[in-house]
């Protein structure tokens, strides 16, 4: 990169550390620093949801996708939308009233409040873990990105440079910083990839006639997909909307249950077909020019890591000056995840397992500094479990999947299902979660050599096992207590 790039670059990491100096200076609770003070609007709410869950891991993942089967990945957030929507009409009317009754912070409260306090800390422990693994995958996702692009930086000192932008800018900041960086951060990536880097990419591999000589037609086609592959993206990604901390935070720091649920469709929209479209085609056109031939002295086409065709693109064609300003965009989604997925972790660690702990009622000023202390602890172990790992969408799915079969069908069941016992929820978050990190670690194999279908996800498989758990105990149980009333 030019002179020119690494300025425009650092001026846009020193806004964003400016922020959280900002809203800093402005904390003063630890409801001002988890959940803004409840009185967020809902574009910025929608916007910051949108940034969060459409962030680096999807941006880099989508161009991976892209890269690798065409426009077909675009389903994989046709799944956000479907998420969104759903969670709008059912989960934002019952939790937005309760959450504000409460003065509810985090997700596993609302376990606390129809279950038991053992239930939430081990719902508190199950989320903490995803949103650390999570939080991994989008600092992996920025260092992936500056190591193709920046030249002479390689992935582990790329890794420590991004990941601590992030985490000191949360860790000081709070949510509301959170949440008007992702505002920011949106707006620079969606103007980055509609002005910049989709007309630069289409310009330089020389336009649709090159595009369909270069690929196969299936890459041009919306049904290069198999039925199993987007129902395994359905049961990992539409839950994570009834689950996710990031979603719950939110829909606390909304003014009410109107703005949260407006948010919620808003986010839906951007996500598909807006994001969705945008990633994988740059991912396309990535494709495209690696078989042209545009890559060679830089990386070899055939091996190279699908998800490095997009930085790799980027770095190959846009000019001096562009280049910082589209690189400023992708970090924008990436930073823009990776702070709501640290205070997601660091809400749930604060709030869900320290406090359970903890006999002694602390200042406002204690728990702030707490906060802040446990999210600079977070961010950086995040760091260092990235480095241990390759690939960015791996691990962000594996996190989704490890919460989402652990937390999904005991939230169901105490929103909607009467008869459900705590537990039940105890039992049912531990088996589906244990479920399928088992069967992720065996490619699911089971013991005595037997193996399950490769086609479906583990997670499928760990809510399945988490279902059959919260049903028979809930009814063992009701009928338990029947019996001990003679009813």
């Amino acid at each position: 990169m030019h002179v020119l790039d690494y300025i425009i670059f650092v001026v846009y990491m020193l806004a964003m550390l400016g922020v959280g100096y900002y809203f800093f200076k402005k904390n003063k609770t630890a409801e001002d620093f988890y959940v803004s003070g409840r009185n967020m609007s809902s574009w910025h709410i929608g916007l910051s949801v949108v940034a969060t869950d459409v962030g680096g891991g999807f941006s880099i993942g989508l161009g991976g996708l892209g890269f690798t089967m065409g426009l077909s990945g675009s389903w994989m957030l046709f799944t956000g939308l479907l998420g969104a929507w759903l969670s709008a009409v059912f989960l934002i009317p019952k939790v937005s009233e309760l959450g504000h009754k409460h003065k509810f912070f985090t997700f596993p409260q609302l376990f606390e409040h129809y279950y038991s306090a053992r239930v939430a800390l081990l719902a508190g422990i199950i989320s903490a873990i995803g949103y650390i693994g999570f939080t991994s995958s989008q600092v992996l996702a920025g260092a992936k990105l500056a190591s193709a692009t920046i030249e002479g930086l390689n992935l582990q000192t790329a890794l420590i440079v991004m990941g601590l932008i992030a985490v000191i800018y949360t860790a000081i900041g709070g949510l509301k910083a959170v949440i008007y960086t992702d505002t920011i951060q949106w707006t620079i990536l969606i103007l980055g990839l509609v002005f910049i880097g989709i007309p630069m990419a289409y310009h330089a591999v020389g336009g649709y006639d090159a595009i369909k000589s270069s690929l196969a037609p299936e890459y041009l086609s919306l049904t290069n997909i198999t039925g199993y592959q987007i129902f395994n993206w359905a049961i990992t990604i539409i839950p994570i909307w009834f689950v996710g901390m990031t979603l719950y935070q939110r829909i606390y720091a909304s003014k009410g249950e109107k703005e949260a649920k407006k948010a919620w469709l808003i986010a839906g929209v951007f996500e598909w077909p807006i994001m969705a479209f945008m990633g994988v085609s740059l991912g396309l056109l990535a494709k495209v020019a690696a078989n042209q031939g545009m890559f060679a002295g830089i990386t070899d086409a055939n091996g190279m890591d699908s998800e490095m065709g997009l930085p790799i693109l980027l770095a190959t064609i846009l000019p001096i000056g562009l280049m910082g300003l589209m690189l400023s965009s992708y970090f924008s989604a990436i930073l823009s995840t990776a702070d709501s997925c640290l205070m997601a972790a660091s809400g749930n660690i604060v709030t869900d397992i320290l406090a359970k702990f903890s006999k002694k009622e602390m200042t406002h000023k204690k728990e702030l500094q707490l906060s802040q202390i446990v999210t600079l602890i977070v961010g950086v172990f995040a760091i260092l479990l990235a480095s241990q790992m390759q690939n960015v969408l791996e691990l962000m799915l594996y996190s989704y999947a490890f919460m989402v079969s652990g937390l999904f069908v005991p939230v169901i069941g105490a929103l909607f299902w009467k008869k459900s016992h705590p537990i039940a929820a105890f039992w049912s978050m531990l088996s589906g979660g244990t479920t399928t990190i088992f069967l992720i670690l065996t490619k699911n194999q089971l013991p005595l050599g037997i193996q399950l279908p490769q086609h479906l996800d583990a997670n499928a498989y760990g809510i399945t096992v988490s279902l059959l758990v919260f049903v028979i105990l809930s009814i063992y149980h009701s009928n338990k207590i029947k019996l001990q009333h003679g009813i």
